[in-house]
């Protein structure tokens, strides 16, 4: 068991989603290790290496409990243990409309394709349900998510979850890049599309939560990838 810094909850694509994912931004959140990648990709956008720099460490993932350190009176074992007897409650969704490609404020990203309120509804359920786990925001974690930019409404989501942009303020998505301009995210998404769209089933299934956790260079890593409910 590594001593890992954070800890997260994520949806994670298996199968050809999932490898285009982590080859395009070139870290396997699965394997733990930097992902190769292939010819094609190569002739996608040049700069590949900056246009994924932000969301590399992360791997190719949808945040549905936001990074948080382990507190004092838990440990990764009873976080694991309380994530499998959640996970059995929670029936497996599918996605109406799909995934698309499209720009989420200046970052390219897979977002809903059709209603979300679903998987929204599973995110609230697991930041709150497991919210025990997470050790209260230092001040300097605090500041880092400069509250005095936000609304107070998210505010009082950092202050009580420690994150500002949970339950109504959630959107699902599957960060592809830094954020961009307008031109250079539209070049982003139109060299993107046609490999991913045959990779992108409607419905899109989550049938499963990833629990990660981030090493001491700060990249993440899959511990275990738990079935919901069928």
């Amino acid at each position: 068991m590594k001593n890992w810094r954070r800890y997260a909850i994520y949806y994670t694509a298996p199968g050809p989603l999932g490898e285009f994912g982590s080859a395009w931004l070139g870290w396997d959140i699965e394997a733990g290790s930097v992902a190769a990648r292939p010819g094609q990709h190569r002739k996608l956008p040049p700069r590949i290496d900056a246009l994924t720099q932000t969301p590399r460490r992360y791997g190719f993932h949808a945040t549905l409990k936001p990074p948080f350190r382990l507190h004092d009176d838990s440990s990764e074992d009873r976080l694991l243990d309380d994530l499998r007897d959640f996970a059995a409650s929670q029936p497996a969704i599918l996605l109406a409309g799909g995934l698309r490609i499209a720009s989420l404020d200046g970052f390219p990203a897979l977002i809903p394709g059709g209603p979300s309120q679903v998987v929204q509804d599973l995110a609230a359920r697991v930041v709150q349900g497991l919210d025990r786990h997470r050790a209260p925001l230092s001040p300097e974690e605090r500041a880092r998510r400069a509250p005095e930019r936000l609304t107070q409404a998210q505010r009082d989501l950092l202050d009580r979850w420690g994150y500002p942009w949970v339950l109504d303020q959630f959107r699902f998505h599957m960060t592809l890049g830094c954020r961009l301009p307008d031109d250079q995210v539209r070049a982003v998404i139109d060299a993107l599309t046609p490999h991913l769209e045959p990779l992108l089933p409607d419905p899109h299934p989550i049938d499963a939560l990833t629990l990660a956790g981030e090493d001491a260079d700060g990249d993440f890593h899959q511990i275990a990838r738990i079935a919901l409910r069928v």
